[in-house]
């Protein structure tokens, strides 16, 4: 992260919303919620804040903001705090606020499809029965980034529901922290401007 951030500060030009970054963390609100599977883009959030020194606070959006700028770009990082089903109000509301075009956000989820372990960058295309993504496309439209973390799926007779809603496995805990790092090194790899 540290190399992508230096070569942001390399280069500056002036904040606008063309070159200001939306980034969600989907998950539920509450502490009941808060290292459950479903909610792994907010703890990538969180350790992003973390690492920037910066402090979420209640926006009137129904969201939690922290926001981080350097001479290029600004990212504006956002946790909902409405359930994640009805993650496209608080999406669409921050759009609105921020004057910042669809294109411009990426949207940190989990994904039952992908094993424990992967990440992989996604612009546009549907839900795969994600209920925080079918949310805010159906309010916002699907022309936006995803970030999809994987945790794969049950084991056995387990429902789905029941799944994500659990904390990660004890081996999977010990994992975690290297691949929270590896998800914000893609988002800034998605914000970084590019040159030519």
């Amino acid at each position: 992260m540290r190399h992508l951030l230096q070569r942001l500060l390399k280069q500056s030009q002036p904040l606008t919303p063309s070159n200001s970054w939306l980034v969600v963390g989907l998950g539920n609100p509450g502490p009941n919620y808060q290292y459950n599977r479903h909610n792994i883009g907010q703890q990538v959030l969180g350790r992003m804040a973390e690492k920037e020194n910066l402090t979420f606070k209640s926006h009137k959006t129904g969201s939690l903001v922290a926001e981080y700028s350097n001479p290029t770009q600004k990212l504006i990082l956002a946790k909902s705090q409405g359930f994640m089903n009805l993650s496209g109000g608080p999406v669409q509301k921050l759009l609105q606020f921020y004057s910042i075009p669809l294109e411009r956000l990426i949207v940190i989820h989990d994904e039952l499809d992908i094993e424990f372990g992967e990440l992989r960058k996604k612009f546009d295309g549907g839900h795969a029965g994600h209920n925080g993504l079918r949310d805010i496309s159906a309010r916002c439209g699907t022309g936006y980034h995803r970030l999809r973390f994987g945790i794969g799926r049950p084991n056995g007779q387990m429902a789905v529901s029941d799944f994500v809603l659990q904390n990660f496995s004890t081996q999977e805990k010990k994992e975690l922290p290297v691949l929270i790092e590896l998800a914000i090194d893609q988002v800034l790899e998605i914000t970084t401007p590019k040159t030519t």
